[in-house]
């Protein structure tokens, strides 16, 4: 996925550092493709070729809620609204190929979708899909648990302490 300008210039200044960042993840619902099944918003990454869902980077001065809208609507071609913080977590750092070390403080939303056909917008994946929740392609623990905690009723949101 392209790196966001602002944090190119702080690679600048910080080289490979450990960077917290603030990252959005979407659970996208869609309870109308077929009576009485429910579907999931997908992406294959371009990266890693896994299944995952839809993520971004916050921009500075964004709202996370619209950073996640926009992120849809850029990588999957699907409309859709924030609905619920379902889900805050500080997920565990990751070293990229090229040496760069992150960590994100993700906020994982659940999302209803409104329109747009599912496809790939841009070259952050290779494949958007409405899959099937009781076919659900391989998917590491991490998705897993924000699919859960998405789906889990309409509750206070997740933290881990």
């Amino acid at each position: 996925m392209p790196t966001p300008a602002y944090v190119l210039e702080l690679r600048r200044g910080h080289g490979h550092g450990l960077l917290l960042l603030a990252g959005v993840c979407g659970v996208v619902v869609r309870d109308d493709l077929e009576p009485g099944r429910r579907h999931l918003l997908l992406v294959r990454r371009s990266d890693t070729a896994a299944w995952s869902l839809p993520a971004g980077i916050v921009e500075p001065g964004e709202q996370p809620a619209t950073t996640m809208e926009r992120e849809l609507l850029e990588e999957t071609c699907v409309v859709a609204v924030a609905e619920r913080l379902a889900w805050l977590v500080a997920d565990p750092e990751q070293v990229y190929p090229n040496g760069d070390r992150c960590q994100y403080l993700t906020s994982v939303f659940r999302c209803r979708y409104v329109g747009g056909e599912a496809r790939v917008g841009d070259e952050e994946s290779t494949e958007v899909a409405w899959v099937d929740l009781a076919a659900l392609p391989p998917l590491d623990e991490r998705q897993q648990q924000r699919i859960r905690a998405a789906l889990d009723g309409t509750g206070p949101t997740r933290f881990e302490r």
